[in-house]
């Protein structure tokens, strides 16, 4: 008999760790996604008290969406679609801010996001302050590229404060939308589309499928993004990563192994779909998550995938987090009156930021970031596992 996931952002939303650890558990078995001065921003938006942490880099961010179409390949999950349509959101360093604030998400997004909390306005996550402008100028070319998958049933706007935190660093970033895997996703005609996938099985196999679904999603936008015109203009080819969220991290090996154009992969507490690799893993790969489920004690496909991986690699958990810890919601929720984990968003927020941005900065930049070689006092909440760990 089918079990229907009923995984959807509202709930990631809502998750207390114990509620997360059951929901992410289903999902995933399913699915398989010092301080410094924050950047010059655009004019602030009116806002119902819902907003971002500010970027701390030193460039204004632009923002751009884009709506590609894959003519070679049906939609996976609706065939009578037509062609895989898919929406991408690229944040870039700007040579100065614009004058038009981004939105974060559309209305028909935020009041489907929102449905099942009547508490919260509909409209709430329009509102929500964000750091980009839509007409900024590219500051240059050259930059590494940094992939964002979000996780099953997310929508690429919750990778948001670590998109823009990289951009203001330098790296141009595109989260892709996978459609029909996001609880809401609106399209230029105005269009909104749902989660068609959410109806799967809660199998293994299935979420080795949204994998390889995943994986074909994200090769046909590296393809357009690493293009001779357009954007491909601003990317150096030889420095491009990926960062995973749940789904979106079980894909990221996966799309690693796939195309050799990506370097280097961060996995995002998203449990891995097979549980055992088929082969070895490429690294360099950083995996980063809860404390409650991905210790060595703890997530079984983390423990198989781990002696795999070869080259370079990292395991790091975050105390008192939940699943969503690693997404806006980590502040967010309690913005909205929602419930949170001990670890209080802001905080959240700053320790991915600095272990995914340590990350990148390491193996697409070739600087020393020795905070990915040892415990940090200035990270208490983060651990190392297992003690063998590469330390090359």
């Amino acid at each position: 008999m089918k079990r229907h996931l009923i995984v959807a952002l509202g709930v990631a939303l809502l998750a207390t760790p114990t509620v997360q650890a059951q929901a992410q558990a289903q999902a995933e078995t399913a699915r398989t996604g010092p301080q410094q001065t924050p950047a010059k921003t655009g004019p602030l938006r009116t806002t119902s008290g819902t907003s971002l942490p500010a970027p701390t880099g030193k460039y204004p961010v632009g923002l751009a969406s884009l709506h590609l179409v894959d003519s070679d390949r049906p939609d996976p999950w609706v065939p009578q679609d037509g062609p895989r349509q898919l929406m991408v959101s690229l944040w870039y360093p700007a040579a100065k801010a614009g004058t038009r604030a981004a939105p974060y998400v559309t209305p028909q997004e935020s009041a489907l996001i929102l449905k099942p909390y009547p508490s919260v306005p509909a409209d709430t996550l329009t509102k929500t302050r964000t750091y980009a402008t839509v007409d900024a100028k590219p500051l240059a070319r050259g930059l590494p590229l940094v992939l964002i998958s979000p996780g099953f049933s997310f929508s690429r706007a919750t990778m948001t404060s670590l998109a823009e935190d990289l951009a203001s660093k330098g790296y141009l970033v595109a989260a892709v939308e996978h459609t029909y895997e996001s609880v809401a996703t609106t399209f230029p005609d105005g269009r909104t589309t749902t989660c068609a996938a959410c109806a799967g099985e809660n199998t293994e196999e299935y979420g080795a499928t949204i994998a390889k679904s995943r994986v074909i999603d994200l090769s046909f936008v590296l393809d357009r993004l690493t293009a001779k015109s357009g954007w491909g203009r601003l990317v150096d080819r030889s420095r491009i990563g990926m960062v995973g969220f749940s789904a979106g991290g079980n894909t990221t090996p996966q799309l690693m192994a796939a195309d050799k154009r990506v370097r280097a992969g961060v996995n995002l507490d998203g449990s891995y779909n097979p549980k055992q690799p088929t082969g070895t893993v490429r690294g360099p790969l950083l995996m980063m998550g809860t404390k409650q489920t991905h210790t060595p004690a703890g997530d079984v496909s983390w423990v198989n995938w781990w002696p795999k991986v070869n080259g370079w690699k990292r395991w790091v958990s975050v105390a008192d987090t939940d699943h969503a810890s690693f997404t806006d919601y980590a502040v967010i929720r309690p913005q909205v009156g929602l419930p949170a984990p001990a670890l209080g968003g802001e905080r959240a927020v700053s320790i991915t930021r600095a272990y995914v941005g340590a990350f990148l900065d390491r193996h697409l930049r070739q600087e020393r970031e020795p905070l990915l070689d040892k415990p940090s006092k200035d990270f208490p909440e983060v651990t190392f596992w297992p003690e063998t760990a590469s330390r090359r």
